[in-house]
């Protein structure tokens, strides 16, 4: 942030904080970016991209906060945490400056994935500041 400015997808904005993320209802370049980036980077054999900003004190359309599910080959003999390191990293490249506040990661190999597996809903937001 400088003085006060934010650079995203959409120009400056002027505000105290950079994490607020406006996008028509058509687009969704964050979300696309992340899918992009996994599908490239770990030719996933499943892979589910949710994004839950509605869920918490953003504005409508925001692209903040997300839930990831990959099942890839490449984490094969990784430990968890190597795993989400991975999918960060590539989560990092990918956006470049755009803001992601939460990133939520499920991270499995083939031999791990259950295809009947549903990826929970996040718990609701408290709205910050332990309320």
């Amino acid at each position: 942030m400088l003085a006060g400015l934010c650079r995203t997808q959409f120009g400056l904005i002027k505000g105290s904080t950079c994490h607020v993320l406006k996008m028509s209802t058509v687009e969704k370049p964050i979300e696309n970016a992340i899918r992009a980036g996994l599908t490239k980077e770990l030719a996933p054999v499943h892979l589910e991209v949710v994004n839950e900003s509605y869920m918490h004190n953003v504005p409508k359309g925001s692209e903040t906060h997300f839930k990831v599910l990959v099942v890839s080959p490449q984490f094969e003999g990784l430990p968890l945490i190597k795993r989400h390191r991975l999918v960060n990293e590539i989560v990092k490249s990918q956006l470049a400056g755009d803001f992601v506040h939460a990133l939520s990661i499920v991270a499995k190999t083939p031999q791990q994935w259950d295809e009947a597996y549903k990826l929970e809903p996040s718990p609701n937001c408290k709205g910050g500041f332990g309320k």
